[in-house]
């Protein structure tokens, strides 16, 4: 085992990844699942300023809570046991597994964006139509209708299909989500004026669309330059000096934004996030399209894609800063070592 600055570092970045999928997975069990949370749980002990519940906690409840708090511990174990056994890996490693974890979860949400889009296109068109029911009967049609049951049954399988197509798959497929906007913005075109045909569901094609471009393909343009630097001197810097600028931008800035996007977004039921996702959350027209909190959750993702895709960031310019130039003096010394021996 070798507990040096790389490794602390890569403790360091692991943890912040491994805890924020903790912290995601215990919000789904918090406001999906009814479970109490780390925060009831601590309420129900008047620890940290909480206040005393009227109800303690027991049987089920608290075993649940309990789960959850020990979840926390359980992930920080997890991550100094896997940069404890692999000691001798680089911090470029890590960081391009972490930078692969993003592009999946990017791929994963192109598709999800496409066909939930097109398919649910289709019901809306359908719907507004008057087919949904001759179509596909009574009963079925009318819960179509519902947010609810479109979210469950038709949203979600299509999610799970989508993580298994981004899997397979290893092109990043957002770079054609510009060319899909144009398109669903040029058949609103053609139908107003050709055939004066317009319908609410057409219009949230192309937001939904939209959205999801601009969001996901951030992470991606970060790890490739693509974002605008407001900075004259950055240019100018030397290779170490760029890579200390990189470190601590993403650790005081980069990092700590992501966690604020999360944390003020899902950090309560009511909150901006959350509220749209738990309640299936529909546009103002009854006959748009039913994706309005899927729109809630690409917050959710940019968040965390631009997360792992910092961490990523923080270990490829944490290898410049210790590993390179660790690697260049034991370089010199051999070759000094060398010399002295000839």
């Amino acid at each position: 085992m070798n507990i040096n600055i790389s490794n602390q570092l890569r403790f360091f970045g692991i943890l912040i990844v491994a805890l924020t999928f903790t912290f995601l997975t215990n919000n789904f069990l918090n406001f999906w699942a009814d479970w109490p949370g780390v925060n009831t749980f601590f309420a129900n002990l008047g620890w940290f300023g909480f206040n005393q519940l009227q109800s303690p906690l027991e049987g089920s409840s608290l075993v649940q809570a309990w789960i959850q708090l020990l979840s926390y511990f359980l992930i920080i174990f997890l991550s100094m046991a896997y940069v404890l056994l692999t000691s001798n890996k680089k911090l470029m490693q890590d960081s391009k597994t972490l930078s692969s974890l993003s592009a999946y979860i990017i791929r994963a949400s192109f598709w999800i964006v496409l066909l939930v889009g097109l398919v649910d296109m289709v019901l809306s068109f359908l719907r507004v139509e008057g087919f949904l029911v001759p179509l596909l009967g009574k009963d079925l049609g009318i819960a179509l209708g519902r947010p609810i049951f479109r979210g469950t049954y038709v949203h979600f399988p299509i999610m799970l299909i989508s993580l298994i197509i981004a899997y397979f798959t290893r092109t990043l497929g957002f770079l054609w989500l510009a060319v899909l906007v144009v398109v669903a913005e040029f058949q609103i075109v053609l139908a107003r004026f050709i055939f004066s045909y317009e319908q609410t569901f057409m219009g949230d094609l192309v937001r939904f669309w939209y959205g999801s471009l601009f969001l996901f393909a951030s992470s991606y343009a970060l790890i490739h330059e693509g974002h605008v630097r407001v900075d004259v001197l950055y240019t100018n810097f030397s290779k170490r000096a760029k890579a200390w600028s990189n470190f601590l931008g993403t650790l005081l800035l980069g990092i700590p934004i992501c966690w604020t996007v999360l944390l003020r977004g899902m950090w309560c039921k009511q909150c901006i996030i959350n509220a749209p996702l738990t309640s299936f959350e529909t546009s103002m027209s009854g006959y748009g399209m039913y994706v309005k909190y899927l729109m809630a959750g690409f917050l959710a993702i940019y968040a965390l894609t631009m997360l792992i895709q910092f961490v990523s960031y923080f270990l490829s310019n944490s290898s410049i800063l210790f590993e390179e130039a660790k690697d260049k003096n034991l370089k010199s010394s051999n070759t000094i070592q060398s010399t002295i021996q000839s």
